[in-house]
């Protein structure tokens, strides 16, 4: 072992673990908190060891064959079932960098005490594509360090809240280690589905098996090939690890503090500490509910206006990183898929326009509780998009046509086969709660002939 040469292989795992830290994950944490306290710890630390597994998976094949899974799926699958395949990830990949657009766009209206609207913070996310195209120029370690640095912000920030708030050690270290959910009903038992759906990605596993091709790696030798496998899995380790704390930091703060809280219990507080913000909270004794835009003005009615800034900032940190990771994700599915080679300047404007389209409409014409309630229908999409990565991915590390003497064994067959039922299973469920709570018989009828097709594709993929 050497640390020079893990030194060396570092920079992949932090770009892929970025998705482990998006809005959309925090969201989930934070509702994960309030409404189960430290009960679904457990169900994070599972979903990020399960997260860890497949991205090992993703890496192994872009190291052994050396092309990513896109440019694979563009040789070995059909033209018909290419482009659809090809569709259901871009749908994927346009659901997160709209949960990017809304948790920046939040951010910035915190951070600006509301004088910047919501749909002023959606257009200033535009300059993103031009701050990621400026940093791409000066070379992928440059833009590695970028990323360590917006992580190294998110853990300070959401770092500041644990400190402030002060979660019960015992509580965690039980909710952690203890697989079981007290008392827990179907609000929990669907923010332990919200976890997992959250925590998997399906575009993660595109992008992670595209970016270990930056590292040179003579593909004939086994030896090196062995090598090069370790040390990116001991990188991914420890960038999922730092993942994993940051995401504990949020769970554990709104478990803590906002666990079976009222919104008449908080609209007392926010109004005793003169928040601009109370009228969100209705005097009633309904359970509180939160999202990314009422944690920070919860945050801050109960623990100050620092508190309510560090977090904006951490949410900030959170949509810009995951902002730039969509955005290559996107870029190496375009040309694997399609063969194409598209500048990296109008693939961005192309999908950064497709996903700001609609959020900017929101933004105009709703206001910012409706903008953040479109995660639970984004989170919805991409899981419906997991099955398009994990059946690819885990066919392909295979197959001893593709990975020769590093095609999986029994084992990781037989495992890695029921890691993704489950998880689609998991994931299944979520999506039929969904549909379930919408109460509309057209969106029924629609939502069962959709499942036909998508049923059949998926089978057709197994």
């Amino acid at each position: 072992f050497s640390f020079r040469k893990l030194w060396a292989f570092t920079g992949p795992g932090f770009l892929m673990s970025i998705a482990y830290l998006d809005p959309g994950n925090i969201e989930s944490d934070l509702q994960s908190g309030a409404v189960a306290g430290f009960k679904l710890l457990w169900v994070l630390l599972l979903a990020t060891i399960i997260g860890l597994l497949l991205q090992r998976l993703a890496a192994r094949l872009g190291v052994v064959t050396g092309l990513h899974l896109a440019e694979v799926c563009h040789r070995q699958y059909q033209k018909f079932p290419r482009i659809i395949l090809w569709l259901m990830v871009e749908l994927a990949i346009i659901g997160s960098d709209m949960q990017e657009v809304i948790g920046s766009a939040i951010a910035i209206n915190l951070l600006s005490m509301g004088k910047i609207p919501l749909w002023g913070g959606v257009l200033i996310t535009i300059a993103d594509t031009f701050v990621f195209l400026f940093l791409d120029k000066y070379g992928l370690r440059k833009l590695e360090a970028f990323f360590g640095l917006l992580i190294t912000i998110m853990a300070l920030t959401f770092g500041y809240e644990y400190i402030t708030v002060k979660p019960n050690q015992e509580k965690l270290l039980q909710g952690l280690f203890i697989p079981y959910c007290k008392d827990c009903g179907t609000p929990q038992l669907e923010q332990a589905v919200g976890i997992v759906g959250a925590v998997i990605m399906p575009h993660n596993m595109y992008l992670h098996s595209a970016l270990v091709k930056s590292r040179q790696v003579n593909r004939g030798d086994k030896r090196e090939v062995r090598e090069a496998n370790k040390y990116f899995f001991i990188e991914s380790c420890i960038a999922l690890f730092v993942s994993f704390i940051i995401n504990i930091f949020v769970v554990t703060v709104f478990a803590e503090a906002f666990f079976n809280k009222t919104n008449a219990n908080v609209s007392q507080v926010c109004a005793n500490s003169s928040s601009p913000h109370s009228s969100l909270f209705p005097n009633n004794s309904d359970t509180l509910e939160v999202d990314i835009y009422k944690g920070g003005v919860v945050l801050g009615c109960y623990f100050g206006p620092a508190a309510l800034y560090i977090w904006a900032i951490g949410i900030l940190a959170a949509g810009q990183s995951s902002t730039m990771t969509g955005t290559y994700s996107g870029q190496f599915v375009m040309e694997g898929f399609l063969n194409l080679r598209w500048s990296r300047f109008a693939r961005v404007l192309l999908t950064r326009s497709i996903a700001i389209t609609p959020t900017l409409f929101v933004a105009i014409f709703q206001d910012v509780e409706h903008l953040t309630g479109m995660n639970d229908f984004l989170n919805v999409l991409m899981s419906l998009q997991l099955p398009f990565a994990l059946i690819p991915v885990l066919t392909f590390t295979s197959l001893p046509s593709i990975m020769h003497d590093f095609a999986n064994g029994l084992f990781w067959k037989v495992a890695g086969g029921l890691l993704i039922l489950l998880i689609c299973c998991i994931n299944m469920y979520f999506v039929v709660a969904y549909v379930m709570s919408l109460h509309s018989l057209g969106l029924y009828i629609g939502a069962a002939l959709l499942s036909v097709l998508y049923l059949s594709f998926v089978a057709y993929l197994v």
